[in-house]
């Protein structure tokens, strides 16, 4: 980590809140990306150089929610097909799609700022938004305060920590620990959904 720093550190303020943001983005197209580790050590780089902070967080904000609404246009347009008559109906039989549709319907808006928080999971949750034909806005929404919300943490707890790096990775560890087992919990409970929908 120390050495990506000092490469940060060698970059124009205009890359480097480029390269943070296109690393969030890539989030919701590649789930292990750690964008949540990208937008703190931007908030820690913040107090020791000149990137301002307010700049980290619209780029991780921008960029981010903006590739979460992409996917869920992509399947939005794409999904439906792929799930009826492609190769996705072998993933989801077509009474598993209308109860997703109907979960969606119900408690989408919820479930998808819920999962904005949760690493993994939050790039999966739009896509099938998209897939059940959701109102944009009902996406949109909960997509653009969550993601706010926590990357206005993430920058915050960067620029807390001061010059503490040690203890902003410890943190950034046990957040992660703690989010990844709720992630988990919450990808156990849909499988055993899905296997035990799977032959209804």
């Amino acid at each position: 980590m120390g050495e990506f720093i000092g490469w940060v550190d060698l970059l124009p303020n205009s890359a480097t809140y480029l390269m943070l943001g296109l690393g969030v983005a890539a989030e919701n197209i590649v789930p292990v990306i750690p964008a949540d580790t990208f937008v703190a050590v931007g908030g820690f780089l913040s107090t020791r150089g000149d990137l301002d902070g307010v700049w980290v967080f619209g780029a991780s904000w921008l960029f981010n929610a903006s590739s979460a609404l992409m996917m869920y246009r992509l399947a939005y347009k794409y999904g439906p097909s792929f799930f009826t008559c492609g190769a996705g109906r072998y993933i989801l039989k077509s009474h598993q799609l209308e109860r997703m549709t109907h979960f969606y319907h119900r408690w989408g808006t919820s479930a998808i700022f819920f999962t904005r928080f949760l690493p993994g999971v939050r790039s999966v949750v739009p896509v099938f938004a998209g897939v059940t034909n959701q109102h944009w806005l009902r996406v949109a929404t909960p997509i653009i305060i969550a993601s706010g919300l926590w990357y206005g943490t993430l920058v915050a707890l960067g620029i807390w920590v001061g010059n503490n790096l040690d203890l902003l990775l410890t943190v950034l560890s046990q957040l992660n620990l703690l989010l990844g087992l709720v992630a988990a919990s919450v990808i156990i409970i849909v499988a055993r959904w899905w296997w035990r929908t799977r032959h209804e």
